[in-house]
């Protein structure tokens, strides 16, 4: 199943949906709606229907809290699926999930490889080798497809990242990467928006990423449950700028196996129902590894094969802040 967000006008303005996405017949399915209709044609009151279908479908990432209970209504919602459908080319998509916590990892060799040698102009660090190391992002910045995404002019090197991102869907600590797995809900694609010569400024603090990250965040239209794709292994994917191809990629070649990454993040730490662990970036799923840079005014298009696609504009317009910092004097300059 395709679980994703759309948002509708309502009495009190514009609000989210939950939906079941069928690009295969060109529609979505409102769940809330759709719940309660199956619910009555069981014998349920309208308002009874209605409480339930509210409570079930009113948020995702609490949805998915539930565990089992909520696939299992989402599937007996898809009974009334037809008095409850929109086209799919007239939704507005909102991010399929806004995750409690946004965590993304380093894991592609290719991807490793490239970034160091351009960005870093070294090759990759042991550490890397060594544990696979994620950094957490802001929940604040999060865009879906066809939302503009904003230039901040701090940056002349804008640049995405196709990703996978792993949705969690159970609770768990310390959990093994045997059993990882059964803790994702699910799998969307996830672009870790990156300005490249910010980044290289930032990294000597020593804190991780800040606004060459914070920026933006990108998910992706839906969330499709592991029953559809039982391995993410060999799955492709596209980029295209404007219309035209600038990479095809592929998952494979990892340090460290999507199972090893879930199960990493889970150590000393909890998994919540919701949470975005990204899979780090595929090999050539990202700029900064072809020289190129996006422009105001592009379009991208991330592609991830039985997933879907993740469409963004870019501002025409930089973003300013309403504040910098003036450098202060170094105390440690030699005499």
């Amino acid at each position: 199943m395709k679980l994703g967000r759309i948002e509708v006008q309502g009495p009190d303005g514009a609000e989210p949906r939950v939906v079941a996405a069928e690009p295969e017949n060109a529609r979505v399915i409102d769940l809330k709606k759709a719940y309660a209709l199956a619910l009555q044609k069981g014998g349920a009151t309208v308002e009874g229907s209605r409480h339930l279908a509210h409570a079930t479908f009113r948020d995702l990432t609490q949805g998915i809290s539930t565990g089992d209970f909520f696939l299992q209504a989402a599937h007996e919602a898809l009974k009334a699926a037809d008095d409850a459908s929109l086209p799919i080319a007239e939704v507005t998509w909102k991010a399929a999930i806004k995750p409690p916590v946004i965590r993304d990892s380093l894991t592609f060799n290719g991807h490793i490889k490239n970034f160091f040698g351009n960005v870093m102009k070294s090759v990759p660090t042991r550490a890397v080798y060594e544990r696979p190391g994620f950094f957490k992002g802001s929940t604040a910045t999060i865009y879906g497809t066809n939302e503009t995404i904003p230039y901040p002019d701090i940056t002349e090197q804008l640049d995405y990242e196709l990703e996978i991102g792993f949705i969690i869907g159970k609770p768990g600590r310390n959990v093994t990467p045997e059993d990882a797995f059964r803790h994702v809900f699910g799998i969307t694609i996830f672009n870790d928006w990156s300005l490249r010569d910010v980044q290289v400024l930032e990294s000597p603090i020593g804190m991780g990423a800040q606004h060459s990250k914070d920026f933006a965040y990108g998910i992706g239209p839906w969330i499709v449950t592991l029953d559809e794709i039982p391995s993410v292994i060999g799955l492709t994917g596209q980029v295209r700028v404007n219309g035209a191809v600038w990479s095809d990629t592929k998952v494979e070649d990892f340090i460290w196996k999507p199972e090893e990454t879930v199960s990493y993040v889970s150590q000393f730490d909890g998994l919540q129902p919701g949470d975005l662990i990204g899979s780090g970036t595929m090999a050539f799923g990202a700029g900064v590894e072809l020289r190129k840079f996006l422009q105001p005014g592009d379009v991208l298009e991330l592609e991830l094969e039985r997933v879907g696609i993740l469409r963004n504009p870019i501002s025409a317009s930089k973003e300013s802040a309403s504040w910098w910092p003036t450098p202060q004097p170094f105390p440690f300059e030699e005499a």
